[in-house]
C-alpha cells in the first residue's frame, strides 16, 4: 500500500486587523478555519488557494506571498497533512455566490475573537498561521516552482 499525505492550501486574508474565517460543519461538528481545501489534479498551489477562498467565502483574492508549509497529523486515521498557507488580499466580494458544501458562513474576526473560539478550531494550525502572519513571517512566491506539463 502506498502512503501519501493530504496536500491542502489555506489563505490568511487580513483587513483592518480582522481575518477572513469560515465556520463549517465537518463530520457533524461546527468548526472554524481559514479558507482552505485540497489541491486538485493539474492545479497549481496558488490557483488552489485562490479557488478555495472564492468557493468558501465569496471573496476574490490575490495571493501575495507564502506564509509557510505546515505538517500535521489529524483524524482518527492518523492522516498526515501538508498545509501550504498563503497570504492574500481581498479584491472583491460576491454575496450571491453559493458557498461550498459544509460552509455555514464566512466572516471577519479579530485575533481576540479567534482566540475565544480556540476550542472550536478545525486544527491547532489555524491559530499558528495567524500568529505567524502577525509576527511578520512571509516568503516570496518565487519559492514555489510549478511545472504541470
Amino acid at each position: 500500500m502506498r502512503w501519501s499525505p493530504h496536500v491542502t492550501v489555506s489563505t490568511v486574508i487580513e483587513d483592518n486587523n480582522r481575518f477572513l474565517m469560515v465556520e463549517e460543519q465537518v463530520e457533524g461538528q461546527i468548526v472554524w478555519n481559514q479558507p482552505a481545501g485540497h489541491l486538485e489534479v493539474d492545479e497549481s498551489l496558488i490557483d488552489a488557494a485562490r479557488r478555495e477562498t472564492l468557493e468558501e467565502t465569496g471573496h476574490d483574492v490575490t495571493i501575495d506571498s507564502l506564509l509557510g508549509i505546515y505538517q500535521s497529523k489529524a483524524g482518527t486515521k492518523n492522516d498526515t497533512y501538508l498545509r501550504v498557507c498563503f497570504i492574500g488580499t481581498a479584491l472583491g466580494f460576491n454575496p450571491d455566490l453559493p458557498l461550498d458544501t459544509g460552509i455555514i458562513r464566512a466572516c471577519w474576526l479579530t485575533r481576540a475573537e479567534i482566540e475565544e473560539k480556540r476550542a472550536d478550531m478545525r486544527s491547532p494550525t489555524v491559530i499558528s498561521v495567524i500568529d505567524d502572519y502577525i509576527n511578520g513571517v512571509h516568503y516570496p512566491l518565487s519559492l514555489i516552482h510549478t511545472r504541470l506539463t
